[in-house]
This record gives C-alpha cells, structure tokens and sequence, in this order.
C-alpha cells in the first residue's frame, strides 16, 4: 500500500532484465517499513514472466558466518524448478563446489583455494546459464546481515550484470554498515537503482489499515487512523502491530455499522514494538514465554533442538507452542529452508524481545544456551563455534568467546574467507583485550595478521606484528620469526622489495646467527623469491639459497615448499641450461603427485608445458595443464595455461586462433584482476601485431603492457628482442630492428632475466653474420651454451653458421645448415620465410644456396599475408638476382605453390590449364582475347618456367 512508485521501479527494472538488460536494485528503509515486501513484488513480477528466481539473506547468528548468504543463494536453485546442466560451468563448477558439496566433480583430483573475485566469476557465470532461457532474479534479504565474502561477490555481480539477463534485487536497513555503503555507491555510479522507502503518508496508512481489516478505506474510522499514525509515524510493521494489540483488546471491533472504537483509546503510543509485544506476551502462559524469550537469545532464527534442550519440553509441547492457532504462531514460523528451524516474523520481534529481558536473565539465558550448543554439538563444527562464542560474550565471559571467536576466525581463514575472518578475529581482539591472558591474545593477533595477509592489507598486517612483538617478548622465537615470514611472503607477492626486506631480516634475526635449517627453511624460501626482482647477481644468490631451501623442505618433509622452491629453481636455471630446468620442473611434480598437491602440480604443468613449446614447438602438455585444471576448478591455473598457449601460437604464426584466444580470455583476467597473466596477455597481443608488421597496434598493446605495470626491467629483452626488433624488420628497417636488439639484450645484461627469447642466442647471431660482425668461433661459443638449444632460437642461429659457411666457400656446409633449419622451422612460417628472406642476400652475395626459390616462397608467403615492405623486398632482390618477377594479379591463390614458386603468373597458369584441353595458340588466344602471338610468348616462358621439353609435357602437368 501507498508503494506505486517504487513498485513502478521495481516491475521495470525485472522486466528490463526479463529482455536481456540486467542491472541492482537496492531496496533501502529502516526496519519495518516494508523492505521485503517489496522484494516479493519483485519475485512476484519475476515469476509471472517465467524467471528463474533464486533467494538467499543474511545470517541472523551476525556478519560472520562465511559464505552464508551466497550458499543459501545457490542452494535455493534446486527449489526453484530450473533445469542447469553445471557442467557447462567448466572448470567454474569446482570453485562452487566448495559452496554447494553437491556440485563437485567426481573426477576431479583436488579441491581449489580460489580467491573471491574467482568465485565471484563463477557465480556471475552461474547467473548467466540460468537465465539463458528466461531470466535470472537474484534476492536478497536482510543484506546488512550478510558475510564480507557475500557482499564481495555481490559487488562484484553489480559491476557485471548490465550484459546479463540477471536482475540482483537486494534489501537492507539504511543505516551505516558495509551493505548500505554499497548500495549508495552503486548506484552514485550508476550500476544500480537504490529505493529508498519512507514511512507511510496517511492516507497510505488508511489504505493499509482498511486492507488488514477487510474494509474500504472510507470505511475505516478516522480516531483509528489517529491513533496508528500517532503510534507507527508510518511504519507498516508498528502500524500492524499496533491495530492486532487493538483488534485483540477489543479497543477495536466490528458491528453491523462497521468497525467502531469501544472503551477508552489510549492519549499516545510510544514508536515501539514493545508495549504492543509486552501486551501480548501477557496472554502467554509462563513456559510459552520462557520458550520465546530462549529463541529471542539464540536469534532472529533458532534450532528447536536447543530451545527444547534449555525448556525441558517434550517435542508434542514445544511444537504445540509454535502451532497454528497458538499465540506465539503470531510471532514465530517454520524457517522454510531449514528443517527444525524457526524464525520470528520480522528481526524486529525478536530484537524487542530480547531488549525486555533483565540484563542478569538475559545473560543466565545465553550462558546456559551456550552450554547446551556445546553439549549437542561436540567439537562446534560449522556455524555452531561462532553462535557458542556470541552467546558466550552475552553471558559475559569475555575470555571464552574471544577464544571461540579466534577458532572461528581460523576456521574462516582455512575456508579462504579471509574477510569473515578479520571480523571474527577483531572481536576475538576486542573480546580478550581487558581479560585476556597473553597467549589467547598473542593467537587471536597471529591469525588476525595472517587474515590481513590474505586479503592483502599489508600496512595492517605490519601493524599487528607491532602488536605481537609488545605481546610476544615470552613467546617462542620461532614462532615469532613465523609471522615475519609470512608477512615477507606477503610483500614479496606485493611488490614490496623493501618491506619484504625488513620482514626477512627481522625473521633471521630472532632465530639467531646459527638457526636450525628446519626453522629457517621458510625464510630461505621466502628470500630466494624476494632476489629474483634485485638486479645484477642477485640471481646466482638466490639459487644457492633455493638450493638449501628446497634440501631441507624435503627432508623435514615440507611438500608445499619444496614444491614451490623447485619451480623457482627451473625458473632460474632455465637461461643457463633448459636441460636442468626441465628437470627442477619434473620434480616438483612428482613432489606435488605424490602430497596430492592438485593446485601445485597444475601449476608445475603450465612451466613443463612451456618448456616442451620452446623444445619441440608442441603444445600438447600446456592443454593437458589447462584441462587438468579445468577439472579441478584452478581458474587462474586455467588462463596461465591458455595465456601461454596464445604466445606459442604467436611464434607458429597462427594469428587468427592466437588472436581469437586473446580475445577471449583477456577480458577476464582483466576482471578477474589476473595481473601477471594479463600482463603475459597483452605481451603476447604486441607481438601479435608485430609479427605481422603493424607497427600502431603493436604501440598501443604495449602502452597497455606498460600501464598494467609491464615495464619492468625482466619484460623489456623480450619487449625489443621478440616484439619490437620483429616490426622494424617486417618493415624492413635493418637498423631500426638492430637497435631494438642492442637495447634489449643490455636491459637483460643489466638485469639477468628468468624470461628466455631475448634475442641473444637467435636473431642477434643471424643480424651479426649478415653485418659482418660474428666470426666462427665466437657463434661456436654462444651456440655451445645450453641456454641456446631453444627450438625459436636454433632457426636463427643455424641460419648465422650458413651464412658464415658460404662466405668461407663452403657452400656445402652452408646449404646443410639451411636444410636443418628447414626442418626445425617448420612450425615457425613467419620467422622461417623472414629467416630466409635475409639469408638470401648472402647467398646471392656469395653465390651458394637456392636464394631464388627461397624468396619466391617468402614473397607469396608475405604477400598472402599482406605485409607489403618484405614482398616488395623479395620481388626486387629476385630482380636483382636476374629472375623473372610476375605481376601480382587476382587469382594469384589458384596458382599451386610449385608452380608460383618457379614464377607462373596468372595469365601463364589460365593458358597452362587451357594447354590440358589440347587447344591450340589460336583457340586459346579466342578464348582469353588475346592474339596468338602473346599466348606464343606465355607458352615459350611456361616451357622455360617449368623445365618441360614441349606442350605435350606442359599439358601433363598435375594441376
């Protein structure tokens, strides 16, 4: 009643997403004032247009029950009739199945630690098969009550849902909180339309009141209307409650004129459920009062089997107190999604209840509730463990429930709920500040600096080790040399070189100058990483210091680091020899195969996968990585496999497919904020448009890179010496390209890279043999290095050793080494054909090789490609060299490869394949309009072309 406005909102904005233009709408109020109602309009709307209709709401027990909001969201999808197959969620599925059990892949080998904002994908992926048919409404009720994790995944759906056909319909109190801030802020930035609900008008209020008593509103007696407005100021809730107290006193009551006020009306009520809720209660007999004032202490929603537990009641009692008919049915219902549960009809009822009680009783109540929790549930699994130390802290024992809410907090914090564990553990800080003893304060603190870690509050988290070292002076070193650890892993991963730095060494120092390798092994792992960023020799440090590391995790046994300390040794082994890279790599995977590491060893599977592309040019181990972990849900793992499937492809020259993936995933990784995988993306979309010579693409993805923070001094010797150098000589700028190589190959001398391709062992070697500027033995020194026996770079190199053996008259061995590089550039057609594009010079030069041939393969190849500067080279090097040149004409494509090859032009091939009809000069010159003296001509240069002795052996040819 007297919403028309707002429910005018709220039926556009389903039926705008009913047609495919998704949005938010916040419904905002103080409590009662028909916050929910309103959402079931909503559903209402959404139900008659065939939507799907999904509903979850915040917990009761408080903000602090991880996830909880979002998995009742989930799970109401199998009450909603909508048919989903999950599977076409992907690897997605398995990072909702640790929200919905029920969703997991039996196939799958492990579970997944995925971050919010994957999960957040996931659900926002979720939303979208769901509507794919009709829609999708997602509601929400009591969002202020809802979990950090919840919310977070609910921002992040508003960003996103505009190109859905997804409707999020949220309600929440306006007052301050998180959740109210986000529905000022989305809809401030116009992802959202926030409804805002002001207390009823007047003749709102009559309309309200005449539809509660059945009646018109003319009907409905003006000194009622009086006394509801004087009592609710127009809030719906107070107002109903208050005409119930008057219908059931019999202040109010029907006759055969209407509805009449009968005995004395009160001069004012007070804007407050509790003396209409007072009154009533006073119709209740002793135990059903007992019963409502133990659900009220236990929450908006409450366990039958802990009320009966506290009462003592039989289930015919208890549940004959909460039948139709009874009284206390007017203030409680069955909780519809949870069996032997029960809600009170709105938070309000039981918040007003809950404030009638004496502070002692209410107190005695929620220690004896607390007791009961942890006598039915052993151990406090779930939910249990936050409900037992709020109920606790109600009890007044400050020093259990902070220690209940420092497990919960840990608890969270395993779940990778990392924002419900900062709740948790600031109330377990709060809870043991003044009572606390020094190690229920020192745990609370140790997992709250852990939790801050995690989502990546790294100020914060320096200041709770603050904290600790003023309360840890008695406690174990070691353990205190663990926080400052796992703080320098946290900068480490921040980007914090100097933070990370001050951690490490505060770890070193409280272990002492002579520190049990076992204690310190973590710190060695942590440093090594941290010195692969320093420039220099930090690297040969590092390695020494992984070494160590890694043999004293894997004695202890300490699977987790081992594992990872053997990655960072293959990454910083792999310029000087891939060989022993390779074999790092295959460590770390049986390591992680044989602890079930799943995460780990996809992880491993991206680094051998890459290694197997650099090899062997085959990406057959970087798509086992990505369905491996598809199938365990490892997301990130996912696209930091199919991100370097896209860079191989790149180096194959198959543009189309690496652009199409590119395309694809970049967008999400963006979202997803993937920064070193988006980083690894945009390097790859540079090159993509540098090895096709497109000089203003290439800038623009590379300002990209750089403004995704690519410029740093590891990325810049493949910047120049795989994308950069490439564009200059696609348009054919040898000097331009020769330049770009230098810069690059002194960024890496300056800071020795883990990235390989620089240039160093490949292009630069064939550029210095054309120059003039590499002799024998020191192309015999670089190509002896195993950091050059990369398949990319032997091309290059092979190609430098011919071009060195045709100027020493060695044709023999020059033309033997463009053989073998024939056959390991094969996967490679840009670079090869551009390889031999700058060889042929040489052997022009020197007179050795086929040069002719190799550029008539290059020029097609480049001219199909339309990258004009190097076909324009080839026909005038083939000029130059004395061969005929065709014009480029239409139907050059028609033109099999041999014969474009020996130089057929198009009219050439269209009289070749009239010669195969047995026609003569004249009949072909009638059927092209030409006279017989040219097809004379073309037929003279066909028999010189193809090496055929007569017509009869051109009409043979195979065409």
């Amino acid at each position: 009643m007297g919403r028309n406005t707002e429910l005018g909102v709220i039926h556009r904005a389903v039926d705008d997403a009913r047609s495919g233009r998704g949005g938010a709408v916040f419904v905002t109020g103080e409590a009662g004032i028909g916050k929910s109602r309103l959402a079931d309009a909503a559903v209402e709307r959404g139900l008659s247009l065939d939507m799907c209709v999904l509903r979850g709401r915040g917990s009761a027990i408080g903000p602090i029950l991880p996830f909880r909001c979002l998995t009742e969201l989930l799970l109401s999808l199998r009450h909603s009739g909508q048919r989903v197959d999950i599977g076409e969620l992907g690897p997605y599925r398995q990072v909702l199945s640790r929200l919905v059990p029920d969703w997991h892949d039996d196939d799958a080998t492990g579970g997944s630690g995925e971050s919010l904002v994957i999960i957040a994908e996931a659900v926002l992926r979720l939303t979208a098969l769901v509507a794919r048919d009709h829609g999708c409404m997602l509601v929400l009720d009591d969002l202020h009550e809802a979990d950090a994790e919840s919310l977070a995944v609910f921002e992040y759906l508003i960003h996103h849902l505009g190109r859905h056909a997804t409707l999020l319909v949220a309600a929440c109190r306006a007052d301050s909180g998180t959740a109210p801030a986000l529905a000022r802020s989305s809809a401030q930035r116009r992802l959202a339309t926030l409804v805002r609900l002001r207390p009823l008008s007047r003749a709102a209020l009559r309309e309200l009141t005449a539809s509660c008593l059945e009646t018109s509103p003319a009907e409905v007696p003006e000194s009622v209307v009086d006394l509801l407005w004087a009592g609710s100021a127009g809030n719906p809730l107070h107002a109903e409650e208050l005409l119930n107290d008057l219908c059931e006193g019999g202040v109010l009551r029907r006759t055969e004129q209407g509805w009449e006020m009968g005995g004395p009306v009160p001069v004012a009520l007070p804007m407050t459920l509790a003396p209409s809720l007072s009154r009533r209660l006073d119709l209740l007999s002793a135990e059903a009062r007992e019963v409502l004032s133990v659900a009220a202490v236990l929450g908006h929603r409450f366990p039958l089997e802990v009320v009966q537990a506290l009462t003592g009641l039989d289930d015919r009692d208890l549940l004959g107190h909460f039948s139709a008919g009874s009284l206390a049915a007017h203030l409680v219902t069955p909780d519809e999604q949870h069996p032997d549960w029960y809600a009170f009809h709105h938070p309000l009822l039981a918040e007003s209840l809950l404030a009638m009680l004496p502070v002692a009783r209410r107190a005695l109540l929620s220690g004896r509730a607390a007791d009961a929790v942890e006598r039915l549930h052993p151990g406090l699994p779930g939910e249990w463990c936050q409900q037992a130390a709020t109920l606790r802290l109600g009890a007044g024992d400050r020093v259990a429930a902070g220690r209940l809410f420092t497990e919960a907090g840990r608890r969270a914090l395993t779940q990778g709920a990392a924002r419900s564990a900062v709740t948790l553990l600031e109330r377990a800080q709060e809870a043991l500040a003044a009572d606390g003893d020094v190690d229920s304060r020192a745990d609370a603190q140790e997992a709250l600096l852990f939790a801050y870690v995690e989502i990546g509050q790294v100020d914060r988290a320096l200041a709770s080790v603050e904290v600790l070292s003023r309360l840890g002076g008695g406690l174990d070193r070691r353990r205190r040399s663990e926080w400052h650890t796992r703080l320098a892993w946290a900068a480490v991963v921040a980007g914090r070189s100097g933070d990370a730095r001050a951690q490490v060494d505060a770890a070193r120092a409280l272990l002492g100058p002579d520190p049990d390798p076992a204690a310190s092994v973590r710190v060695d792992a942590v440093e090594a990483h941290l010195m692969l960023n320093q420039p220099g020799s930090a690297h040969v440090a590092a390695e020494a210091l992984a070494r160590r590391a890694v043999t004293v995790a894997e004695s202890i046994p300490l699977p987790d680091v081992a594992c990872q300390v053997w990655q960072l040794l293959g990454a910083l082994s792999r310029i000087r020899d891939p060989a022993e890279a390779t074999a790092c790599l295959e460590r770390a995977r049986v390591i992680a195969v044989r602890h079930r590491l799943p995460i780990a060893e996809a992880h491993v599977l991206v680094r051998l996968g890459n290694d197997e592309a650099l090899h062997g040019a085959t990406l057959d181990r970087l798509d086992q990585a990505r369905d491996i972990a598809g199938r365990i849900g490892a997301v990130t793992v996912g696209y930091q496999a199919e991100s370097s499937v896209a860079l191989h492809m790149v180096l194959m020259g198959r543009y189309a497919e690496a652009q199409r993936l590119i395309d694809r995933i970049l967008p999400d990784t963006v979202r997803l904020n993937l920064l070193e995988t988006t980083q690894y993306l945009l390097l790859s979309q540079a090159m993509l448009a540098a090895h096709q010579g497109r000089r203003r693409p290439m800038e623009a993805a590379l300002g990209e890179f750089k403004a995704a923070g690519g410029d740093l001094p590891l990325h810049m010797p493949r910047v120049f010496g795989l994308v950069r150098a490439f564009c200059a000589l696609l348009e054919e700028d040898r000097l331009r390209a020769v330049e770009d190589l230098e810069r690059g190959l002194a960024a890496e001398a300056q800071s020795p890279t883990i990235f390989p391709l620089s240039g160093r062992y490949g292009l630069d070697l064939l550029l210095r043999a054309l120059a003039g500027e590499l002799d024998e033995p020191s192309l015999r020194s670089l190509t002896g290095a195993p950091a050059s026996r990369l398949r990319w770079d032997r091309q290059f190199s092979l190609l430098a050793g011919a071009v060195l053996a045709g100027r020493a008259g060695q044709a023999e061995a020059a033309g033997a080494a463009v053989s073998e590089m024939s056959r390991l550039a094969e996967p490679y057609e840009m670079s090869r054909h551009l390889a031999m594009r700058l060889v042929a010079e040489a052997a022009i030069a020197d007179g050795w090789g086929t040069p002719v041939a190799w550029l008539r393969s290059a020029e097609e190849y480049f001219h199909g490609v339309g990258v004009t500067p190097v076909a324009s080279a080839c026909r005038a090097m083939l000029r130059r060299a004395g061969a005929p040149v065709g014009q480029r004409r239409r139907g050059v494509e028609r033109i099999p490869a041999e014969l474009r090859s020996a130089g057929v032009t198009v009219r050439e091939f269209e009289i070749l394949r009239l010669l195969r009809e047995r026609l003569g000069n004249r009949e072909i010159a009638e059927r092209l309009h030409l006279s017989p003296r040219t097809v004379e001509k073309h037929v003279a240069s066909l028999l010189v072309k193809t090496g055929q002795p007569s017509r009869l052996g051109l009409s043979q040819l195979a065409l």
